[in-house]
């Protein structure tokens, strides 16, 4: 069983490079500054789960007053179909029910199959909107 709790700026460079491990990162979004804006708030947060004291899963979950978002769900590759990322999704969610949060949304990257089958089997369903996006300069 893994240990989980919330991760601090002095395992920053510890998450990032779990996140580059199982494919989480893009070249689009700095995942460093999506850490520091996750601990920069009293609404968002990343957990992590420990086996042996050693990071081996990570969620990023955040709460804007109307929905929970769900973000960087990464265990690492040796350690997956282990029950894990069930845990840690787990652990997020009961966060999010903590703030009040009525549901929660995620993304996944079209191809993804293993997210796919990981969100259904914990009762997710596929949303009928479309996802617009903006970056700003």
């Amino acid at each position: 069983m893994i240990d989980i709790r919330d991760l601090g700026a002095d395992e920053r460079a510890q998450a990032i490079s779990l996140w580059q491990e199982c494919g989480l990162t893009v070249p689009w979004n700095d995942p460093g500054d999506d850490f520091d804006r996750a601990l920069s708030n009293e609404t968002s947060k990343v957990l992590g789960g420990f086996e042996n004291g050693i990071l081996v899963a990570t969620v990023m979950v955040g709460y804007e007053g109307h929905r929970g978002w769900i973000y960087y769900v990464g265990v690492v590759p040796h350690l997956r179909q282990n029950g894990i990322a069930r845990s840690m999704m787990e652990a997020a969610e009961n966060w999010l029910r903590g703030l009040g949060a009525p549901k929660v949304m995620l993304m996944v990257r079209p191809g993804n199959q293993a997210a796919e089958t990981l969100y259904e089997s914990l009762g997710y369903d596929v949303s009928p909107v479309k996802t617009y996006g903006k970056f700003f300069d």
